[in-house]
C-alpha cells in the first residue's frame, strides 16, 4: 500500500495529541488521588512548642561563625544587631 504524506503527517500529528491527551487525564487521576489520600492523613495536630534557645549568646557566636565561615572573613568583623526567628 501506498500512503501519501499528508496522511502520514496527520496519523503522526493524531498519535501525539492522542498521547498527550493521555498524560493530560493520568495527571488529573494522579492529582485526584493525592488529594483524596492527602484529606485522610491531614489530622488535627497538636501545635508545635517552641524550643528554648538557652544562651543568647551561644546563639550569635554560631551564627557569627557561620557567617565568618561563609564569607571567609574574621569573626571579629562580623557585627550583628538584631536576630529574628523566621516563621514558616
Amino acid at each position: 500500500m501506498d500512503y501519501s504524506s499528508a496522511f502520514v503527517c496527520l496519523m503522526g500529528m493524531g498519535t501525539v495529541f492522542f498521547g498527550l491527551i493521555c498524560i493530560v487525564a493520568l495527571c488529573c487521576l494522579m492529582s485526584a488521588v493525592c488529594r483524596r489520600t492527602e484529606r485522610r492523613k491531614a489530622a488535627p495536630a497538636a501545635p508545635a512548642v517552641p524550643a528554648e534557645t538557652g544562651d543568647r549568646g551561644e546563639l550569635v557566636a554560631a551564627v557569627s561563625a557561620a557567617l565568618a565561615e561563609e564569607l571567609g572573613t574574621d569573626i571579629s568583623g562580623i557585627r550583628i544587631l538584631s536576630l529574628k526567628k523566621l516563621e514558616n
